[in-house]
């Protein structure tokens, strides 16, 4: 008789969690307003959409438009968040997330994002979360995902070392800034099986957490 495979957990000190597509699903928002972005640019919705996740979009905008001045990707992602953060049609928390956020309520955690400190408000209101007491905003920081300085940044100021830490995105540039700063990565929903992060869940509802010890050791279990 052959045993039941082990359930995948990890441990960690601290948690830090993107938003978009991690906490909140605002694919429908995000849809709308960068297919009316690339209409205007004469590019070609689909293939924007394949880029834009995780990113802020200033940075995408460079991908997109490499011979366009970075002044004005800047000033054209100013409009591009406030028509964002004006559009709440469609956010909805992700599955779990609401019981994922009260069990870490009193568990050193962040949020590290690529939305500014607006749209993030947003967000996470129109998606009945709460929002943490620490976070990375895209004002935070000098470069976006995939380069690492929003989840070190979280790190630091929670006091935990990045090895210590696990992150929880659900893109590839979110994926990569994870693995760069030196931390384990729990890929959520279905764009992050594709990036091998060190764990995938569907969705939130499959994570369970545990606070172990008094040593302030955070467990992860994930759920099938």
């Amino acid at each position: 008789m052959t045993s039941a495979p082990a359930v995948p957990h990890l441990t960690a000190r601290a948690l830090l969690l993107d938003m978009d597509g991690t906490l909140v699903n605002s694919d429908a928002v995000v849809e709308r307003c960068w297919s009316r972005w690339a209409v205007r640019h004469g590019l070609d919705p689909a293939e924007v959409l394949q880029v834009v996740h995780g990113r802020q979009g200033y940075a995408t905008m460079a991908l997109l438009l490499p011979e366009r001045p970075m002044e004005q990707n800047h000033a054209d992602n100013r409009v591009l968040l406030a028509e964002e953060t004006a559009d709440l049609d469609g956010v909805v928390p992700i599955g779990g997330a609401p019981a994922f956020m009260a069990a870490i309520a009193a568990l050193p955690h962040a949020l590290v994002t690529s939305a500014d400190a607006a749209l993030a408000r947003a967000r996470m209101g129109a998606a009945g979360l709460r929002m943490p007491q620490v976070r990375v905003t895209a004002e935070c920081v000098g470069a976006s995902k995939p380069d690492p300085e929003g989840f070190l940044k979280g790190a630091a100021e929670l006091g935990v070392d990045p090895a210590e830490c696990v992150v929880f995105e659900d893109s590839e540039a979110g994926i990569r800034a994870g693995r760069a700063a030196g931390m384990r990565v729990v890929g959520v929903g279905p764009r992050a099986a594709a990036f091998a992060p060190d764990v995938h869940v569907p969705d939130l509802r499959h994570v369970r957490v545990a606070a172990d010890g008094p040593d302030g050791t955070i467990r992860l279990h994930v759920t099938a």
